[in-house]
């Protein structure tokens, strides 16, 4: 059985942000065009559907990480300011459109709020687990076949030895270049 951990991320979060457009709960803000997503940020941003690829890359790290809650994801999704001539600075992510998110997400059902246990937080439920491990199948199946991808980790692994022996065959032949060119040196330094 595949499950999300067994295909690349970006590929899961970019399917995943195309299925999530069918939801009917999850829908952009009104004010998402206009607002940056976070205070290092120096522009919004330029993708159209940038609402769900944040909302499927959410989804994920709920899943991957669960229970957590707004404060962690906004350290996840934040990133370093650029200040001119003063060193670069952490921010977070900006709170609002990550508390929105995980408010529509809760409202299609697939994640759900746990409060009984020590850490608060997040949670993915039934259903959002086997919308990811439908993806990740989906994606899974439009690759190379698994038999061809050992082969040609074989081909590249007998690649890199061949390449690291013609590395070695070119250091002694440049080491005894080299003392050949300091013998007739020294030979010329003592006529």
């Amino acid at each position: 059985m595949v499950t999300m951990y067994d295909v690349d991320p970006q590929k899961l979060i970019k399917a995943t942000a195309e299925k999530l457009k069918s939801f009917e709960n999850i829908k952009e803000a009104d004010w998402a065009k206009f607002v940056k997503t976070g205070q290092s940020k120096e522009r919004p941003p330029m993708e159209k559907d940038w609402w769900y690829v944040r909302a499927a890359a959410i989804l994920r790290k709920v899943a991957v990480r669960g229970p957590i809650g707004v404060s962690k994801l906004r350290i996840l999704f934040g990133s370093k300011k650029n200040r001119g001539f003063k060193p670069e600075k952490f921010f977070k992510a900006s709170g609002n459109h990550i508390r929105k998110i995980l408010q529509q997400l809760e409202k299609e059902g697939l994640v759900t709020k746990k409060e009984d246990s020590q850490h608060k937080g997040r949670i993915i439920t039934p259903k959002g687990r086997s919308l990811l491990d439908k993806i990740a199948a989906e994606i899974r199946k439009s690759k190379v076949p698994e038999k061809t991808i050992a082969k040609s980790k074989k081909s590249s692994s007998e690649s890199k030895k061949e390449k690291t022996k013609k590395s070695e065959e070119k250091s002694t032949k440049t080491t005894k270049k080299s003392s050949t060119a300091n013998k007739t040196k020294s030979k010329k330094k003592l006529r």
